[in-house]
């Protein structure tokens, strides 16, 4: 019995996938990811951080729960994300005088300073993800993902 070689993606038949939504999203996401770990990789920061540094960096102050909701994770998951950003000196975790429960956060001079960084960085990232969109188009797809989910806007 020969075996036969692995069907390459252009011979393979994706069926239904290609007309999905969500199949079409996901390989955007993982388009965006390998372009981020790239383009980042030696400040060994996700998405996910600098999405949490950049709003924390925007609502300095802000409480771990509301971190939580505006990135759409569970708490759990947000503590793991604020300890590590706490390990790596870039976040002040505090607790609050008036609710010695909850902790509120602040970027320190350390993260202000990475985020900066950063901030220069995306601007080329983005630009590479849209090059083959005209401005019209990037604006149209920017106004249709957030119809996707318009209660996280």
């Amino acid at each position: 019995m020969t075996k036969r070689p692995a069907a390459t993606p252009k011979e393979l038949s994706f069926g239904l996938l290609h007309g999905l939504v969500g199949y079409q999203l996901r390989l955007a996401q993982l388009a965006l990811f390998r372009d981020f770990s790239e383009a980042f990789a030696e400040f060994e920061v996700t998405p996910g951080l600098f999405g949490a540094l950049v709003i924390i960096d925007a609502n300095p102050g802000l409480k771990q729960n509301a971190l939580s909701r505006a990135i759409n994770l569970d708490r759990s998951t947000v503590v793991a994300v604020v300890d590590k950003l706490e390990r790596r000196q870039l976040v002040d975790r505090r607790v609050l005088p008036n609710d010695r429960r909850s902790h509120a956060l602040w970027l320190t001079d350390a993260g202000s300073e990475l985020l900066k960084q950063l901030k220069k960085r995306v601007a080329a990232h983005e630009k590479r993800l849209v090059r083959h969109l005209n401005a019209a188009e990037r604006e149209t797809l920017m106004h249709l993902l957030q119809k996707i989910f318009p209660e996280h806007r």
